[in-house]
C-alpha cells in the first residue's frame, strides 16, 4: 500500500474522530458564530471526561443563558419605599403621585427596612428575563460532580411536580446561586453575576420608575400578571406576562438572592454610584416574594429583607437570576 494512501487515511480517520467529539453548536439571538465556537471550546477543554450528550447541553444552557439577558441601560432613580396614596385599587393602580402630596402617602410596605429614599446612579447591565431554572441548576451540579439536589425525593412519583425542569431553581444559600453565575461567566468569557439590590430594584421598577408592583402596568392582575391568590407552589419561570422591560415574575414566583450583605442602614452611607452593598454582613439580601406571601404585604417592588446566607434546605420560594456586569449590549 502506497505511503500516501496510508498518510491520508490516518488523517481522514483522525478528522472523523475529531468530529464524533464536537459539541453541536446551537443558533444565538445574540451571539456571533465564532463566539458560539469560543464557548464550545472552553467547554470541551474544562470538562474533558464529560460525555459529547452533557456538553451539548452546558453550550446550549450557556448560550441560552446569554439569550435571555435583557440590557437594560443605566440612569439615576430614588430607591427606596417612595409612598403610594392609601386608599388606591391594587388591581387598577393610579400614576404616581396621583394628584397627592407626597407628604400626604402612607408607606407602600409596612417594613422599615426600605423607608430611606436615596439617589441612585447605575451604570447599564444586563439582568437575566428568567429565573435559573432546575434543569439548568442541575446540569451546574453535574458539571461540579456534585449530587444534584432532592435525589432521593426526587424518586417519588408524588413529588414530581416539585421538581420539573422548567421550575424556578431553589438555590438553598446565596453562594450556590453566586457560584452558578460565575459559572456561566467561566464558561462564556462576560462577567456574569448575582445582581446588587439597587440593579434588581432599578429593573423592578422599568429603570426606577415610581412603580408599586413589577408586572407589566404596575397592578395586579391574578392569573394574568400575577398568580392567583392561594397559590401553593412554584410555577414555570415564563409564565405570566413580563414587566415592560422583559423581566418575568420578579415576585409572586420565588424570591430571588441578590449579591449584597445586608445591612438596615446601608443607604443611609452608601455611595450614590453603583452601590455594593456592605463590606461585610452576617446576612445578605433578598428580593421579591414568593408563592405563599401575601403580594400586598411583600410583592412590591421596593421591600427588602435580610436572611441567613445559608438555608435548613432547598426550599422552593428561594431562587435567583444572573446579570452580565456589561455597560454595552452584547
Amino acid at each position: 500500500m502506497p505511503r500516501q494512501f496510508l498518510l491520508a487515511t490516518c488523517t481522514l480517520l483522525l478528522l472523523a474522530g475529531c468530529q464524533e467529539q464536537s459539541i453541536p453548536h446551537p443558533k444565538s439571538q445574540k451571539l456571533a458564530v465564532d463566539k458560539v465556537a469560543e464557548i464550545a471550546s472552553t467547554i470541551e477543554r474544562k470538562y474533558p471526561n464529560l460525555s459529547n450528550e452533557t456538553r451539548g447541553k452546558v453550550l446550549n444552557t450557556v448560550v441560552q443563558s446569554l439569550d435571555n439577558m435583557v440590557f437594560i441601560e443605566g440612569g439615576e432613580f430614588q430607591m427606596g419605599d417612595f409612598g403610594w396614596p392609601l386608599d388606591d385599587d391594587p388591581a387598577n393602580l393610579c400614576e404616581w403621585p396621583c394628584g397627592v402630596e407626597t407628604s400626604r402617602m402612607g408607606r407602600i410596605t409596612m417594613f422599615p427596612d426600605d423607608d430611606f429614599v436615596h439617589p441612585v446612579k447605575l451604570s447599564s447591565y444586563h439582568l437575566s428575563k428568567f429565573q435559573t431554572k432546575i434543569e439548568d441548576f442541575d446540569l451546574f451540579f453535574i458539571t461540579q460532580e456534585k449530587p444534584i439536589f432532592d435525589a432521593e425525593l426526587r424518586k417519588f412519583e408524588d413529588l414530581a411536580f416539585l421538581h420539573k425542569p422548567n421550575l424556578p431553581a431553589p438555590a438553598r444559600s446565596w453562594q450556590q446561586a453566586k457560584d452558578y453565575c460565575i459559572w456561566l461567566g467561566q464558561l462564556s468569557g462576560y462577567p456574569s453575576d448575582l445582581p446588587t439590590e439597587a440593579q434588581w430594584e432599578f429593573a423592578a421598577r422599568n429603570r426606577g420608575q415610581h412603580v408599586i408592583f413589577p408586572t407589566d402596568n404596575g397592578s395586579l392582575s391574578y392569573g394574568r400578571n400575577f398568580p392567583e391568590p392561594g397559590q401553593s407552589h412554584t410555577f414555570p419561570v415564563d409564565q405570566f406576562v413580563p414587566n415592560p422591560l422583559g423581566l418575568y415574575n420578579l415576585s409572586g414566583n420565588a424570591t430571588d438572592w441578590v449579591n449584597d450583605w445586608y445591612d438596615k442602614n446601608y443607604y443611609h452611607y452608601s455611595p450614590i454610584e453603583n452601590p455594593q452593598g456592605p463590606a461585610v454582613g452576617t446576612q445578605r439580601v433578598w428580593r421579591g416574594t414568593n408563592m405563599l406571601e401575601d403580594p400586598l404585604l411583600s410583592a412590591s417592588t421596593v421591600r427588602r429583607w435580610g436572611v441567613k446566607p445559608v438555608q435548613e434546605d432547598h426550599y422552593a420560594g428561594i431562587s435567583f437570576r444572573c446579570s452580565i456586569q456589561l455597560e454595552r449590549p452584547l
